[in-house]
């Protein structure tokens, strides 16, 4: 009947915006999305204090060419889901993988105070997590990061295809850490340094020419400080 015919298009229509909402949720924040379909047009957020992480795997681009398609995106995949995961177990929000880099911030879009050791925990437990899966895979993958703290302006932008991007020179000088680090090794900002010296081990770098900044004094982050590392380290 043409109720029945009624009934079954709006069931239809609630399921495919049920679809439409979880997809959303999977490429943006909750909150953000929640503002979405609230109607708001144009979101664009300033955050004062954010820490945002690049990691990328070293000579990935190299080994894919000897690969098929198929195990790149499944090494790509297993690799990123566990990511994904250490992401939400230290409330971190994952931004965007472009390649085989990996991009995450913390301290938005909820503001928190501890968004540097958030990063910091995250980093750590990549570097672990890649070590493991080489050990799991016979592979000798090297994951490259880095760090820096500060301001952003966090948005959405598109129509068709929404993605949830940060912008400023925050996020410049975080993606620069990465690409003048080394592999196998975390390096931080003098400002993400600051927030951190109490309680991780760190080596200094030194003075790197970082393009586009000028020399910035780097710091590679070595681990978690125990509570009597103070006694070991003393002379």
């Amino acid at each position: 009947s043409e109720i029945t015919a009624r009934r079954q298009d709006e069931d239809d229509l609630r399921k495919s915006r049920k679809r439409a909402e979880l997809l959303l949720l999977n490429i943006l924040p909750q909150p953000v999305a929640e503002r979405l379909k609230k109607g708001e047009r144009t979101i664009a957020d300033k955050f004062e204090a954010v820490t945002v992480m690049f990691a990328d795997l070293v000579d990935f681009t190299q080994f894919s060419s000897q690969i098929s398609p198929t195990e790149l995106v499944e090494i790509l995949n297993q690799i990123f889901s566990k990511f994904d995961r250490l992401a939400r177990q230290h409330g971190v929000e994952k931004i965007k993988t472009i390649g085989d880099a990996y991009m995450a911030v913390a301290g938005l879009p909820k503001p928190q105070d501890n968004h540097a050791q958030a990063i910091a925990e995250m980093a750590l437990d990549m570097q672990k997590a890649i070590t493991q899966f080489n050990a799991d895979n016979s592979a000798g993958f090297k994951l490259r990061i880095g760090i820096n703290t500060g301001p952003v302006v966090a948005g959405v932008i598109g129509i068709q295809k929404f993605s949830y991007d940060l912008w400023g020179d925050t996020v410049n000088t975080a993606s620069r850490m990465e690409s003048q680090g080394l592999p196998g090794c975390i390096q931080v900002s003098a400002k993400t340094y600051k927030l951190l010296q109490e309680h991780y081990n760190f080596e200094e770098r030194g003075c790197l020419e970082i393009k586009g900044k000028g020399k910035m004094l780097t710091y590679l982050l070595l681990g978690k400080r125990h509570a009597n590392s103070k006694l070991l380290l003393s002379p």
